[in-house]
């Protein structure tokens, strides 16, 4: 059976931390004077009020979580928090109605970046701050970030982290979770912290500066701007290309190459030789076609190309440019890019290139086992055998993902979105980019003309992409919820 009660309180205990970090946005509203103090005021209340009630009905739990538990309480933290999150907005009037607010704090916390919100300008600087601490906060997960601050809060978490980490394997850097998690956090903060601090070195005014450092290592996208299309000067758009390229890294070997100093470990990863030799391709193919049919010079082609492959490949969906106005074999070059991911173990999106490697070897292994057939040809990755019961989820894996894509494609066909766009966007929904390429749905432009059903089924589907569809759907699954 489920152990409601302990899953109550740790949604108490949560939400307590949510409210934390909306009672900071309350700096943002002294500072600057603004009309949303009371807005983040009542928030905050409630949002403790709620977290009191968690508890109250989590009293006496035993502090033992199963796996069925796990799935259960990371998928439920992230309905909760948003449901929580959206109070600021909602209280505010912008956007004013309950849809458009779940999409948005849902957007944020997934770390997507797609916005309803037409004139971002137009928002207080309390709520541009919510909107990029609410990707600050999902980008590396909010169970895992709380197991890095009360680790005693959750008997099972190695089964929470199981269920909420991304990519197909898990590396420990220590013998203790949470001690793993409080690196991985320190290495997020001393790059957010790293890219704040050269953005304003830079010229950005120091509430840009902020905002974008946290949007952009979160790789979630949000600009404190009109569109997603803002880079002062080529020096910001070349930092923020390095800083989205790293946080595409798996922050294990963050850990090993900036604590252990272990660089030729780093070196050596397959995934990481994936992750630059895609990039380095795409980028030299895309800078080809900008120069040969845009007339593009070559500095401008080489940054406008390399900041789009990098923004698309972590799923950020930042933009130094209009993408939507390329060639349109640009937009297939990107759609792979989005489809396939950077590395597991960071807080990019898609499909992870880890997976696409392992896919890469069945791949080869079977053409060659046409030759060869009695020859034993076991997976290997980074010098280790990958076991048969992986490679099975990853094909399930790989198998959800093409139907829900197509699910979802045909259904926003269905509701009136032109085909083009029922593709892109699901597309960037499930990889967490929020960056579309049409005409409709680009860089410069926001998601608030589709239909109030069609944001919902958004927002159901950035949660099931942030949290890589299985934990999700096993939910759904009759046996899930047999005593057995």
């Amino acid at each position: 059976m489920i152990n409601w009660k302990l899953i109550s309180k740790i949604l108490g205990s949560l939400l307590f931390i949510e409210a934390f970090f909306m009672a900071l946005c309350l700096t943002m509203t002294i500072i600057y004077g603004e009309t949303d103090l009371l807005a983040f005021l009542i928030s905050t209340a409630i949002t403790a009020l709620g977290a009191f009630g968690f508890r109250f009905m989590g009293r006496d739990a035993e502090n033992s979580l199963s796996r069925r538990d796990a799935y259960v309480v990371v998928t439920l933290t992230w309905v909760v928090f948003s449901l929580f999150g959206m109070s600021p907005f909602l209280i505010q009037g912008t956007p004013g109605n309950v849809t458009d607010a779940y999409f948005e704090t849902m957007s944020g916390f997934s770390t997507t970046g797609a916005t309803v919100i037409d004139d971002v300008e137009s928002l207080t600087h309390g709520l541009l701050f919510w909107r990029s601490l609410m990707q600050w906060i999902g980008g590396l997960g909010i169970v895992f970030f709380t197991v890095a601050l009360l680790p005693s809060l959750v008997g099972g978490s190695v089964k929470v982290f199981a269920a909420e980490a991304t990519g197909p394997m898990r590396t420990k850097m220590h013998p203790r979770l949470s001690t793993s998690a409080k690196w991985i956090w320190s290495i997020y903060l001393l790059l957010t912290v790293a890219c704040g601090l050269s953005f304003w070195a830079c010229g950005m005014n120091w509430f840009d500066a902020t905002n974008y450092s946290m949007s952009t290592t979160a790789t979630g996208g949000f600009s404190t701007h009109n569109g997603s299309v803002f880079f002062a000067s080529p020096t910001i758009e070349y930092l923020a290309i390095l800083f989205q390229f790293l946080a595409g890294i798996n922050f294990t070997l963050l850990y090993l190459g900036f604590f252990k100093f272990r660089i030729t470990t780093v070196v050596r990863n397959s995934e990481l030789k994936l992750y630059v030799v895609t990039i380095l391709i795409a980028t030299l193919w895309i800078m080809y076609l900008l120069i040969t049919r845009m007339d593009y010079d070559v500095e401008e082609a080489l940054r406008s190309s390399l900041f789009q492959v990098v923004s698309f490949i972590t799923t950020t969906g930042l933009s130094n440019t209009d993408a939507g106005a390329w060639p349109h074999i640009t937009w297939v070059i990107l759609g792979v890019l989005m489809f396939m991911g950077a590395c597991a173990g960071s807080t990019t999106g898609g499909f992870k290139s880890i997976r696409v490697l392992m896919l890469l070897r069945v791949l080869r292994n079977e053409f060659y086992h046409i030759l060869h057939p009695n020859a034993v040809l076991p997976v290997r990755v980074g010098g280790q055998n990958i076991p048969q019961s992986r490679l099975v989820t990853l094909l399930a894996f790989f198998t959800l993902y093409i139907i829900m894509l197509t699910v979802t494609a045909v259904s926003m066909v269905l509701s009136g979105v032109d085909i083009t766009n029922a593709i892109t966007i699901a597309f960037s929904l499930i990889s967490n980019v929020g960056a579309g390429l049409d005409t409709n749905i680009g860089p410069q432009m926001s998601w608030a003309d589709l239909s109030q059903g069609v944001k919902w089924l958004c927002s159901a589907l950035m949660l099931v992409g942030r949290l890589e569809i299985i934990t999700v759907l096993v939910l759904f699954t009759r046996g899930f919820w047999k005593k057995s």
